[in-house]
């Protein structure tokens, strides 16, 4: 059953609604020069490689029609990879490939596909049938990423990442997205993956939501979402709040992702971060925002917004409160 709230009950809970973050945020953050920079994956890899950030290996980029037919070529050899448009928004039109028998591919959910599906998928990418606006396309073709074994259990037939809200360099709210069958390997809360909000201070698990409602264990796997906690928290929050120097955007969403040997990878950036973040952390960004400013104003330099942030948002009573309202004692 639905429940519905009143604005006023979400104005006082913090809420940061679409309008507001449009506007507020968003428009008065955000020089529109610069969102090309972040809507085009293939721009925003070359501007992370050369500030050394680490990115998924690029095996190859298909810009014409013609070229597909030599995509067999380009992808000899490799066993594993991903099709994605290159101006793609949402997880849309991304293809994961975890194995293959000649010309036949086995996607992240187990099913098999040929190489003419392969072609199809990525003529539909070509033609902007995933694309932002529906605009003609490119479609670039990745490494798999080999994601860190401590999160396996926390994700089903896909990869976990973390997104983080960045305001104005300051990391402000972050959640991990876990795919599950329904979400068909897709880190997207919208298809059915599990948002797991994280603590800022320390990066382990507060709550954890699935189409909007809370949830204690993975629906796949049955791992508890309470005992979650990421490593290399610190080197997650610097690079989230290193993409905001990078990009010149003051609000941005950072997708990052645990590599098993390279550590925090950048999967892609969004300047208009979805607000499910909220959910996901059982919170309101209105006011962790108002810090975020301050935090941005007063701090000296790159870490010291970073170590302001661990400790503003980093409330152990709050959040031990709201996981045993959101995980029971037995989880």
């Amino acid at each position: 059953m639905i429940k519905l709230v009143k604005p006023s009950v979400l104005r006082e809970r913090g809420i940061l609604g679409m309008n507001r973050r449009n506007l507020t945020f968003i428009g008065a953050n955000n020089p529109r020069r610069n969102y090309q920079l972040v809507d085009n994956k293939l721009l925003t890899k070359k501007a992370a490689l050369e500030r050394n950030v680490v990115v998924p290996e690029l095996y190859g980029v298909i810009e014409h029609q013609f070229q597909i037919n030599r995509m067999l070529e380009m992808l000899e050899g490799r066993e594993a990879f991903v099709i994605k448009p290159v101006q793609g928004s949402g997880g849309k039109g991304i293809l994961v490939i975890t194995s293959r028998d000649g010309d036949h591919f086995v996607k992240s959910s187990g099913g098999v596909i040929d190489d003419r599906d392969l072609r199809r998928h990525t003529s539909n990418i070509l033609a902007g049938l995933h694309s932002l606006g529906g605009r003609n396309d490119a479609a670039m073709i990745e490494a798999l990423i080999d994601f860190n074994p401590l999160l396996a259990e926390y994700s089903y037939e896909g990869v976990p990442d973390i997104r983080v809200i960045v305001f104005r360099g300051v990391p402000v709210m972050a959640m991990m997205r876990c795919a599950t069958h329904a979400s068909d390997g897709k880190a997207n809360l919208h298809q059915g993956a599990v948002g797991v909000g994280l603590d800022i201070g320390e990066g382990f698990s507060v709550a954890a939501v699935q189409h909007g409602s809370l949830v204690t264990h993975h629906p796949d796997t049955g791992a508890c979402f309470k005992s979650l906690r990421l490593p290399d928290w610190d080197a997650i929050l610097d690079l989230a709040a290193s993409c905001a120097e990078m990009t010149g955007l003051g609000y941005l969403g950072a997708d990052i992702v645990l590599d098993r040997t390279r550590g925090p990878m950048l999967l892609e950036l969004n300047a208009r971060p979805g607000l499910a973040i909220q959910v996901a952390n059982q919170e309101g960004l209105i006011h962790r925002l108002g810090i975020a400013a301050e935090i941005a104003r007063t701090a000296a330099d790159h870490d010291a917004r970073i170590r302001e942030a661990k400790m503003r948002f980093h409330r152990p009573e709050a959040v031990l409160q709201a996981s045993d309202r959101a995980f029971p004692r037995d989880c």
